[in-house]
């Protein structure tokens, strides 16, 4: 059942009700001790209730956080790390594979082909949505007691929501402004609370953390009797990569490990992934950007250490030190307040992104080396602390298990799984849901009923990576790309998690191959999914 919240103002409604004697011959309301009951039940529910911070960070891999063990050895993330001490770290975290596309996913709780009426418009990254069509969960949050509020990056309709979504946002709006969608370290269009947007100057990820801040210890209209929803959209680390000017001198002479795919050919693997050259032999022997540009549509800006692979992870890991730095603010902040105890904390990232991995240095590919990011939550007086879920979950999944902590009815069918309890019990070993995750390119709802000619999607135009599901078990990755007569993907995560063997590959994993497959649709009809059925014929059906 939908917690009731409390209408204050009907405290002074009790004044206009007729008077009423008693036995004692006292005049008292009579429906007085029913309000009396409304508010102890009211007060009890908020005081149940948890806060929810949500830490949102941009193509930040699972790689730049220091407490994952595939992290270099000289990464420093202390105050990302101490949530992982005091909560469960998630090994296996797939948000989405790309910006607009996971974050309309945690703005409804559905797979990008279930978001009906949203679509690209305009000048890129112009985007809309009709919100009756496509409603936000954070306004069911609204009208059943909590208090919202979104600070930094939104990337996901010119429609940011303020005053049916949020009660309090102060927002990038990219979709928006177009013309401004480049600025993600400085010079940016703020929007607070729907008004006229106001150049904005200082580092990007400075302000979202004092803006955040400011609101967690009481500033911004928060209301103290009220529970909060606070979503913190950072716009780092996505490229340009730029770090504060205070970090630019981290992480001196570092090395990383060049990955071993990041030349082709890579025999086994679809034709756009066994092609992809966006490196090549620098005159040092080590790999720089082929185009000597970062990718992405909206991305301009300097090599500040040089392009070879290692100069340019030092740039991008620099640039992860100011979130970090506000993570541990944000953090004290609810400390300072007496908030940290009942609110449940959450930092994750909207999808990975490579550096070498099969070539790419991008996202959107299905491979753990280009999408794969961090998930850790923590709340340590309510759930354990310093574990491990080797689980693999996803964007989806998130939304029901904010649901149920608000203690919460779904408004509607949603997609994911509620994650309690692996958060209760992180290691549960009954827990046998596979993770389903697809990439649709720029195309959301009815316009995913059927899989489009991929000369017709933008993505697929610059980039050449396909529309594509996946289904991830605890040991397995299976990938079905949605082109005709394409390769499909198998990968034994176990003993092969940089998916260098496409086992699919290879006639005698194709049992397995077709049980997947067959589980992938089961999973996808679960969904809905109109194109469930009518994917591009396979190579060996």
């Amino acid at each position: 059942m939908i917690a009731p919240s409390f209408p204050f103002k009907s405290i002074f409604l009790i004044a206009l009700l007729p008077l009423e004697g008693n036995s004692y011959g006292i005049m008292i309301r009579k429906p007085f001790l029913f309000f009396i009951v409304f508010i102890a039940v009211s007060v009890r529910l908020s005081a149940e209730q948890p806060n929810i911070l949500f830490i949102f960070t941009d193509d930040h891999s699972h790689r730049a956080v220091g407490c994952y063990p595939e992290s270099p050895d000289w990464v420093k993330t202390p105050h990302i790390d101490s949530l992982a001490e005091n909560g469960t770290r998630f090994a296996n975290c797939y948000m989405g594979s790309w910006c607009m596309g996971s974050r309309a996913t945690l703005l409804t709780g559905y797979q990008t082909y279930g978001i009906k009426s949203m679509r690209m418009e305009g000048e890129y990254p112009g985007s809309v949505y009709d919100s009756k069509k496509s409603p936000f969960w954070p306004a069911v949050f609204r009208k059943n007691g909590y208090q919202t509020a979104q600070v930094g990056k939104w990337h996901t309709g010119t429609d940011n929501g303020y005053g049916r979504d949020w009660d309090f946002q102060k927002v990038w709006n990219r979709p928006a402004f177009p013309k401004n969608s480049g600025n993600y370290f400085k010079e940016q269009l703020i929007q607070t609370n729907g008004k006229k947007a106001v150049m904005t100057q200082g580092y990007s990820t400075d302000n979202y953390t004092k803006w955040a801040e400011e609101y967690i210890r009481g500033g911004h209209g928060k209301k103290e009797e009220k529970p909060f929803y606070l979503w913190v959209c950072y716009g780092a680390v996505h490229g340009p990569f730029t770090p504060a000017t205070r970090h630019l001198k981290e992480y001196p002479e570092v090395k990383v490990k060049i990955p071993a795919d990041v030349y082709p050919p890579r025999i086994g693997k679809p034709k756009y992934s066994r092609e992809k050259e966006q490196w090549v032999r620098g005159e040092n022997g080590l790999p720089v950007l082929k185009n000597k540009r970062f990718s992405g549509r909206t991305v301009s800006g300097k090599f500040i250490h040089g392009i070879d692979l290692h100069s340019l992870e030092r740039q991008y890991h620099q640039g992860v030190l100011a979130i970090d730095e506000g993570v541990g603010k944000l953090i004290q902040a609810l400390k300072d307040t007496g908030q940290y105890k009942n609110t449940l904390i959450v930092f994750g990232a909207d999808q990975g992104i490579a550096w070498g991995q099969k070539g790419f240095q991008m996202k959107l590919a299905p491979y753990d080396g280009t999408i794969r990011g961090p998930l850790i939550v923590s709340m340590p007086k309510k759930l354990p602390s310093g574990k491990v879920c080797e689980k693999p979950v996803g964007g989806a999944d998130l939304v029901p298990t904010f649901f149920k902590a608000a203690k919460l009815e779904l408004p509607w069918k949603m997609h994911g799984r509620d994650l309690t309890p692996l958060l209760k019990n992180p290691e549960d070993k009954s827990w046998k849901s596979p993770l389903l995750l697809a990439h649709t390119g720029m195309s959301f709802g009815e316009d995913c009923d059927e899989v489009i000619d991929m000369k017709d999607d933008p993505i697929y135009q610059k980039q050449e990576v396909p529309w594509w599901v996946f289904l991830r078990t605890d040991r397995y990755k299976y990938i079905r790309n949605l082109l005709p007569g394409e390769t499909e993907e198998l990968y034994d995560m176990k003993n092969d998690p940089e998916e260098l063997i496409n086992l699919a590959a290879n006639n005698k994993h194709l049992p397995l191959v077709r049980k997947l497959r067959a589980r992938t649709i089961r999973e996808l009809e679960k969904t809905d999914c109109k194109f469930a059925s009518k994917m591009p014929a396979v190579l060996n059906p």
